[in-house]
Formats: structure tokens, sequence, C-alpha cells
């Protein structure tokens, strides 16, 4: 009988085995560390603590009492899962519960809500356009919706980030009477640039387009009460479509997708994401739900993320590291090279500050960066030794 370890040698097997990012990845030990516990801000790699900066908790709810109660409650109630997609097992009380106080909180007639914050943003792109359709999409977004976008069978055409102009100039070569759609989001994880969205809409106002916006990054960040960033430019009801991730600020998993009536009824019919797969989990949808409550009712929550950000920008500059412009809690160190990022990386690590580092082409070539994010939750004792830990490194790099 063969051995189920013996080594298979066809050709998708070798393309495993030689692929150069794999060696890299594996050469810098910079991904999939194991933490064995975590407390806040903190966490223990083989028993050694460590200030946690490359999270996306920005509101730092994850502890929170009232979400950790919500999602035990959430088993009580529900038990661990559907089991299913909802268009075959049906929906639970707690889906429509959680879409409407989401679709209340971003303005929107309706919501839809899905199991990953990936899946949202794919369905995001790839329910509403056809074959014949165009796609204008900045060429820095995530790679959810790039693969959203792979879905489709429509035309697609890039514009330079964050650029008004260029989205006008690509378009005046376009026919007027194309379905067109326009992708982008509200705050660039990578760069944490906020869209000019007023901009792109009117540089795109003559052109009937319909507008996709992923906001898991500005959703509990910016806008009043954390409304995100339509909510911030004020455009809201420009805006078609409102996508994004529960695992942000609101301390959970999941995703959503916020439209009008019509719109969502639409994306129900033709989401292969939502029709292919189980649906949100009591636990999270309960945990959810909770945090977006503690978004409205404790401001502390939000005021505290801002007045680290402003710290932790003002300690970078003060050093002179390049931050590419970041308006937000998420803040690239730009290097400019891998092995300058993989060395700043691993010299803040020996010094008790975990980040992800991130180089081409996850970023443009000339931009390999070390990520990290401020939270509500890190103290003025984390940012001591953060500063403490940028300044060591910056002098030796």
């Amino acid at each position: 009988m063969l051995s189920v370890f013996t080594k298979k040698s066809n050709s998708l097997t070798k393309r495993c085995q030689s692929d150069e990012f794999t060696r890299l990845r594996k050469k810098y030990d910079v991904y999939y560390h194991t933490f064995e516990r975590q407390d806040g801000s903190r966490v223990w790699e083989d028993g050694r603590e460590m200030i946690m900066l490359s999270s996306n908790d920005y509101l730092g709810l994850s502890h929170h009492p009232r979400i950790i109660e919500a999602g035990k409650r959430a088993l009580d109630e529900w038990g661990s899962s559907t089991t299913g997609a909802r268009l075959a097992n049906g929906s639970r009380a707690y889906h429509r519960a959680l879409e409407e106080k989401m679709a209340a909180f971003l303005g929107k007639e309706d919501c839809q809500v899905s199991s990953a914050g990936y899946l949202s943003c794919m369905s995001a792109v790839q329910a509403f356009t056809q074959k014949g359709d165009l796609i204008l999409v900045d060429r820095n977004v995530h790679s959810s919706l790039w693969a959203g976008i792979g879905l489709t069978q429509a035309k697609v055409e890039r514009f330079a980030h964050n650029n008004p102009a260029d989205l006008a100039e690509v378009l005046s070569f376009e026919k007027t009477g194309t379905p067109k759609m326009v992708v982008f989001e509200g705050v660039y994880s990578m760069e944490g640039h906020i869209a000019p969205i007023p901009e792109l809409l009117n540089a795109s106002q003559d052109q009937d387009c319909f507008y996709v916006m992923d906001d898991a990054h500005g959703f509990g960040v910016l806008g009043y009460e954390g409304r995100g960033t339509a909510d911030h430019c004020g455009v809201t009801s420009q805006v078609d479509v409102i996508c994004g991730s529960f695992s942000k600020s609101l301390s959970s998993t999941g995703g959503f997708v916020a439209g009008s009536r019509d719109v969502i009824e639409y994306l129900r019919t033709h989401s292969k994401q939502t029709i292919f797969s189980a649906a949100l989990s009591p636990v999270q949808a309960y945990c959810a739900s909770a945090a977006l409550d503690v978004l409205q009712e404790e401001p502390e929550h939000l005021s505290r993320l801002w007045d680290n950000t402003r710290r932790y920008k003002a300690m970078l500059d003060e050093l002179g590291l390049d931050t590419w412009g970041s308006e937000t809690p998420a803040i690239p160190i730009v290097m400019g090279s891998k092995e300058r990022a993989y060395r700043f990386w691993k010299l803040l690590r020996e010094h008790g500050i975990f980040t992800v580092m991130s180089i081409a082409p996850a970023v443009p070539p000339g931009k390999d960066l070390i990520r990290t994010s401020i939270s509500a939750r890190h103290t003025d004792d984390d940012l001591a030794k953060i500063g403490e830990a940028m300044a060591f490194a910056a002098k030796r790099l």
C-alpha cells in the first residue's frame, strides 16, 4: 500500500516545492506566528511577552465584558452554528436583527451579513456586474475586491491610486451608455490613506456610475460615532454599496454589504458568496451586535484611538520615518526594500514589539514596509515602549 508520506512528483507538487514567494516567506519567518496567550494589547509567544502593533482591533473591544457576555449568550440560545447557507437552511432572527441595526447605523435601507469580510467584499463586486459592463477600480484596492472582479466578465480599467483626475481621464475614453461600476476603499489598510470620495464622485458624475466602497478600515474609525468614511465625507447617499468586515472595529468576524433595499435583494439573488457559504455563526453575530452598541454608547474608545494615533504618528515623524502620508490608525513604515524591512521588523521584535512586514508584490516596488496599526487598548506604557523600540531600530538601521 502507498504510504501517505510518499513524496509525489507531479508538476503542481513541483511548483509548490520551488515557489519563490513561499521560499521568501519561510526564509524571513515573519508570518504565521503562533501565540499561546493574549491579554489586551499584549501577546505571548514561547513564553515571551510582546506588544501587538499589527492587529486591526482598532477600538480594543475584543475583551470587552459586554461583548464576551453576548458571545456566551449566543451559544446558550442558538448553539455553535447554523451548519449551512441561509438560502438552504434559512436565516436566523439574529441575522436579520444585525442587518437591520447595521443598515440603520450606516444610513442605508438594508444590509446582508456573511461569514467573512472577504466574501462580502467579493460579492459586492461580483453580484452586480455582467458581461459588457465596465469596472473602474483604484489600483491599490484589497485582494477581496480583485477576487470579486476576477469572477466577472466585465471589462476592467484601473485608475491611479486616489487620483480623481485619472479616473476622469479613463472615463473620457469610454462609451457613455455602458453600465459602469467604480470600486475603491474608504481607508486603504496598507497605506492608511482616506479616499477622496467627493472628488471621485465629481470626476464621474456624468457617467451614470454605480459606486462600491470597501470600508473595512474606515468603519468604526471615521465619521460620527464611527459610521465610516462615507459619513466622514458627507456622501453616504451617493455611495451605492458599502461593504466591509466585522473583524476590525467590531472585534468579531464576518462581513456586511449595505445599500438600498432593491440593491441588497438583487445581491441575495446573484451573490455566489452568499448562496453557497455557511451563514454567520450566532456567536460572531451577537459579538458584532454588542460591539456596535458599545461603539455608540461608549465614545471614549474612539476618542482614545485617535489620541493614541496622534501620539504614535508624532513619534514616528520625530524619528524621520516614512509613514506614506497615512491619515488613519493604519500606519505603514516604508523601508524601501525587503532587506531593510526585514531588519527593522526583527529589531522591533527583539525589543518586544510585534509587527508585520509587507513586501512587493503585496505593495508597489520600492514600498516594502512594516505595517503597524494603533488600538484604543494601547496604554501609555505601551506607547512609551513602542517609542523606545522604534528609536532603537531607526538608529540601528
